[in-house]
């Protein structure tokens, strides 16, 4: 990624713990861009990592702002997290939030063949669910699925500080 991760302490590197993170984790946060204003969407995904390189698979209705925007500029901005912890400090300042993360730059496109969706949709499937589903041409035909090419991403894990205990 271009500019990184400015505390290097927390960056992971590890593949196998970055899948951790993706395996765990629910939600992607997508960004996009509105003409000139952004537009960021919550929706849950699948997902693979072959060679390092991910891709994710989102399906949503067949209509709609985010449809709109990702037909005249494809590029996005993903974010995904998990174990989320607050923690607190004696003072204000020492006061955080533990985290993992997974975030990332890609490309998104919009999966128009019937056979490419059942197995986007199987793979998101798996990936919440930890179960094998199959698809109909039918239940696939009424849903629009998106698949993004992450061609750049890190990974961050920021832990509970020793002296730090986590909010009740």
């Amino acid at each position: 990624m271009k500019y990184g991760i400015t505390r290097r302490e927390c960056e992971i590197t590890d593949i196998n713990e970055i899948i951790k993170i993706l395996d765990k984790a629910k939600i992607v946060h997508v960004g996009m861009v509105d003409k000139d204003m952004p537009y960021v969407v919550p929706m849950n995904y699948g997902y693979t990592m072959k060679d390092g390189k991910l891709t994710l698979y989102m399906h949503g209705a067949p209509a709609g702002r985010k449809l709109d925007i990702l037909r005249v500029n494809p590029k996005v901005f993903v974010e995904i997290d998990t174990d989320i912890i607050p923690f607190e400090g004696k003072y204000a300042c020492e006061y955080g939030i533990c985290y993992s993360s997974v975030m990332g730059e890609g490309i998104a496109e919009i999966v128009e063949d019937i056979e490419g969706k059942k197995e986007a949709l199987t793979i998101l499937m798996k990936t919440q669910t930890k179960k094998n589903f199959e698809f109909t041409d039918k239940m696939v035909g009424g849903v629009t699925v998106i698949k993004i090419n992450v061609n750049d991403y890190t990974a961050k894990r920021r832990p509970m500080p020793k002296d730090r205990k986590a909010m009740e």
